[in-house]
């Protein structure tokens, strides 16, 4: 794979850090989290083929182990709020001093510098503070955040692993090019993220015809009613995207309506389109109307609850979605990577491992192979230095 031989060090901390070690070990990265020792409650759902080291950090010892294992690594990602790592003697300019081709990934909601960088927040702080969650949700309704998806995943931890993958690569290029191998801090910030995955949004919303008016009253934010989506006979749903003309005129051939019923420009009163629509959907079930459209340009498709996604026939023939068949406890399907690379594909480690790795099951295995005897770890467990997690065989 295409990550394969780099390892990385993930700091234990919630959605954004955990997904981006997940980007990194499904394309063949070693990650090894780093867990708070005395917590066992964590659980980290991204956590399928990473390592778990237990560590005291406030313990003098605690922070040397973390050094070694920084000395022998690529990447560190730490989700912590600014500060925090240097308090400890950890920040990055120490450790990439000691290892200079250490790449150190701050994932944080604010970013490490300006009046918000010492701030607690969460997703929909960050997705505020972007401009971006100003442009969502229906018109005469507040702004409705995506769930924790836009800066938590998209923002934070895909752009995070972005930026971790062009600082490898500017690494290797330095050391194909017969010079030293340097690594560098990257600052990922949600708010920043979030607004770089919005870039199509800020630069196009006063140059196109289809933004311009006020949120939920655009084209493609529900402002249209070929655009949207509906309700159907048995409580399903599609998704109706009819954009262009073409497109528009086999959606209303699919529906038994012309263009004098509902017009897809100039209607004197355009909700009055909306409510036509939605009558008629109404009329058939989600799969009689999946029917109807598959196969088409009407640009119609069913909107799948998640439990359905890997049975679709278009996600079935890709093998876009798998299940964990070994868990019982979680048999859900699960997304594979993507992209897909013709060469070096990623593969899931949810699909090769039982359950997500606990904290401290591995905390042995990594301290023998710094160096570390069987009596050592064991002061060091009785010390509260490190945890062990008893009886449980590494699948690495």
């Amino acid at each position: 794979m295409a990550l394969k031989g780099i390892r990385v060090l993930e700091l234990a901390g919630l959605a954004p850090a955990p997904f981006c070690g997940m980007l990194l070990a499904d394309f063949g990265a070693t990650v090894t989290r780093v867990d708070k020792a005395g917590s066992s409650s964590f659980e980290d759902v991204m956590g399928h083929g990473k390592r778990s080291i237990a560590l005291n950090l406030k313990h003098p010892e605690g922070i040397q182990i973390f050094k070694r294992m920084c000395k022998e690594s690529d990447v560190v990602i730490e989700p912590f709020r600014k500060g925090v790592m240097e308090k400890l003697g950890l920040g990055p300019n120490r450790l990439i001093e000691d290892n200079p081709r250490l790449i150190y990934a701050r994932l944080t909601g604010f970013g490490q510098t300006g009046p918000y960088s010492a701030m607690a927040g969460h997703d929909i702080n960050y997705l505020a503070v972007s401009g971006v969650l100003s442009m969502l949700g229906r018109h005469t309704e507040n702004p409705t955040p995506p769930i924790n998806l836009l800066a938590d995943f998209a923002g934070g931890g895909l752009m995070c692993a972005f930026g971790i993958v062009l600082a490898l690569l500017n690494r290797h290029r330095m050391e194909a090019g017969g010079g030293i191998g340097k690594g560098q801090v990257i600052d990922a910030s949600m708010v920043e993220g979030s607004a770089y995955v919005a870039s199509w949004l800020f630069r196009s919303r006063r140059r196109l015809p289809i933004w311009g008016n006020d949120r939920g009253k655009n084209v493609l934010d529900t402002g249209s009613h070929f655009y949207d989506t509906y309700e159907t006979k048995d409580g399903g749903h599609v998704a109706v995207g009819a954009l262009e003309p073409q497109f528009y005129a086999q959606l209303l051939k699919g529906l038994d309506l012309s263009h004098d019923d509902v017009p897809q420009v100039g209607a004197e009163n355009p909700e009055d389109c909306r409510r036509i629509f939605k009558q008629v959907f109404l009329k058939k079930t989600r799969d009689e109307w999946t029917k109807t459209f598959d196969g088409t340009d009407a640009c119609v498709t069913p909107v799948l609850q998640p439990e359905e996604v890997g049975s679709h026939c278009h996600n079935d023939e890709r093998g876009s979605f798998f299940k964990c068949t070994q868990d019982s406890e979680t048999n859900e399907w699960i997304p594979k990577p993507s992209p897909y690379l013709s060469e070096t594909p990623g593969v899931s480690q949810a699909s090769l491992y039982h359950k997500p790795v606990k904290p401290g099951e591995h905390t042995s295995i990594i301290l023998q192979e710094l160096g570390y005897s069987g009596e050592d770890i064991r002061r060091l467990e009785d010390t509260g230095v490190v945890d062990v997690l008893k009886r449980t065989k590494s699948k690495l």
